[in-house]
């Protein structure tokens, strides 16, 4: 049951804050209005009056909380600063003691319900890959983005990541590991600023994933697009997107998802550092593996590329490389095509697969030089975990263009804080 609530009151509540200056403030909260939707599950049924057991109170979302804060004795004024640090505690007290999936269990019939209380259930794993086409914020020069990522809105929960400088098309290739406590409800939300340094940092634009959407064990690759403002859907203005590659791994088995590296290890000292008693295989190991190997990369083909020559046809060829690596690999050159075929394979020795990312750059060339026509930007996860597959990607920054590629994975993964010849 839900009930949409709007309560005003003025009890009294006194807060005891203690400052790093070993100074005590008496604190006192007043003029307390609350409005939001009150989420009751009544649960388990019984076969005794009410017949119910017990039952789960939260608030199904960030709620409306306004209230008023005094020092006994003095003003909030006089200590700069103090005001909003206490709201902000108060607020994010309030939010982690009740918001959804966050639950009061409140007893009727006396009994054990301890099943009822928050448990994490799984591990969201989040590579930040990059944005592109982001709404430029600064008056001279562009724009110095960093992301603010998080399941619950809470400091401790949320993950920064680093700001990268005068750039629309940031490349962040950050990894990030979140607690879930309920799938079917809860969702990662990404807030993309501007840092403006010493002054509060700008908005570009914010999404939003379901976590009900992913499959459990099976990489989901997204760009999102950025809309200003989460509660406000009639707003279409182009902010740019933000690219994801989200894996949810569950800690209870569950069908159908299997230890991503059980093919490459053996009973040795890193399968016992990876496997616990109750959880099978521990995720948040993942972290500290260093995935080394080859990785073959087939580029099949393109289709549909935009013209860049005067007689509406194109020279493509393909520039690969790896972000932490210096080699290229570089196709031959199909003359006088939109759609060329290639089916040229290259090797690449792999550092730190987990952590990497593939770079694909389409090319024109001319006489005279050579032309840019898009790219492709591409995290090894998903060829970690399956070995081998084949698809087809499109080209960014172009007006048209897909690149169809075919890899293959062999790898020989390191913990990295075991001895090597074990």
């Amino acid at each position: 049951m839900e009930l949409e609530l709007q309560w005003d009151g003025n009890p009294n509540i006194v807060l005891d804050i203690q400052t790093t200056l070993g100074i005590s403030l008496p604190v006192q909260v007043k003029n307390i209005g609350f409005t939001g939707v009150l989420r009751l599950v009544f649960k388990p049924l019984v076969a005794d009056f009410p017949c119910f057991g017990a039952i789960c109170c939260s608030l199904r979302e960030k709620s409306k909380v306004e209230f008023t804060l005094k020092v006994i004795g003095g003003e909030m004024t006089a200590i700069p600063g103090i005001s909003d640090a206490i709201e902000g505690t108060i607020r994010d007290t309030i939010e982690d003691t009740l918001t959804w999936p966050n639950r009061i269990i409140v007893p009727i019939i006396p009994g054990d319900y301890s099943d009822l209380e928050l448990k994490p259930v799984g591990v969201l794993e989040v590579k930040l890959v990059e944005a592109r086409d982001l709404k430029n914020k600064d008056l001279v020069g562009k724009s110095d983005p960093f992301a603010v990522l998080y399941i619950r809105p809470l400091g401790e929960k949320t993950k920064n990541s680093k700001t990268i400088n005068n750039d629309l098309n940031p490349i962040w290739n950050e990894h990030y590991e979140f607690v879930v406590e309920d799938m079917s409800t809860q969702h990662l939300t990404v807030k993309v600023y501007d840092d403006e340094g010493l002054q509060p940092s700008e908005i570009i634009g914010c999404a939003r994933v379901d976590l009900a959407d992913l499959q459990p064990g099976k990489v989901k690759d997204l760009w999102l697009d950025l809309v200003k403002d989460l509660e406000i859907q009639w707003d279409k203005k182009p902010r740019g997107q933000v690219h994801l590659e989200l894996l949810y791994y569950p800690y209870a088995k569950h069908e159908g998802v299997s230890n991503p590296f059980a093919n490459q290890i053996q009973l040795t000292s890193l399968e016992k550092v990876l496997k616990t008693e109750s959880n099978g295989y521990d995720v948040n190991q993942r972290k500290n593996i260093i995935m080394r190997g080859v990785l073959s990369v087939t580029v099949i083909s393109a289709e549909d590329l935009p013209p860049m020559d005067i007689g509406g046809k194109a020279d493509p060829f393909v520039v690969m490389y790896l972000k932490k690596g210096e080699t290229k690999k570089k196709t031959r050159v199909v003359t006088g095509t939109l759609n060329p075929i290639w089916n040229q394979t290259f090797d690449f020795v792999v550092e730190d697969a987990l952590h990497d990312l593939l770079m694909v750059e389409i090319w024109d060339h001319d006489t005279f030089g050579k032309g840019y026509i898009g790219r492709c930007i591409l995290t090894l996860t998903r060829v970690l975990l399956e070995g081998e597959f084949q698809d087809t990607f499109i080209v960014q920054g172009a007006k048209s263009g897909r690149l169809n590629l075919h890899f293959k994975w062999t790898a020989q993964p390191i913990y990295r804080d075991q001895d090597r010849d074990q």
